[in-house]
């Protein structure tokens, strides 16, 4: 599973540090798929759809800070839990239960989005 953030969010920002994917974003924030990663060019996302990694993404959320899931790998071939619920003051970063993943698709997603190869 990815993880997401919930509404008991404060908006104390201590999460987005800490994402080696850079997966983490302030709400209302554009995002892309390049940052924090090294994808390239272009890419075809879970629903089909061929994406330009630098395109800007519409936020996901807009009061409080929020995960993307096609980013977030739980911090697996990084750290030995997600770095995000370790420094969250009211813990608020939690498995996402709408995103179930396996750590094997998990690890392939962090070598996917950091270009290395299985």
């Amino acid at each position: 599973m990815s993880l997401k953030i919930t509404e008991k969010c404060i908006n104390c920002g201590a999460c987005e540090a800490e994402c080696p994917n850079k997966a983490i974003y302030e709400g209302s924030k554009k995002w892309s798929f390049s940052e924090g990663t090294n994808l390239k060019g272009k890419f075809i996302n879970k629903l089909g759809i061929k994406m330009d990694v630098n395109c800007l993404q519409e936020p996901i959320k807009y009061d409080y800070y929020f995960i993307v899931t096609e980013k977030c790998t739980e911090c697996l071939g990084f750290f030995d839990e997600p770095q995000c619920a370790s420094v969250c003051p009211v813990n608020c970063c939690i498995l996402d239960e709408k995103n179930l993943e396996s750590k094997e698709d998990l690890l392939k997603k962090k070598n996917f989005i950091h270009c290395k190869k299985e």
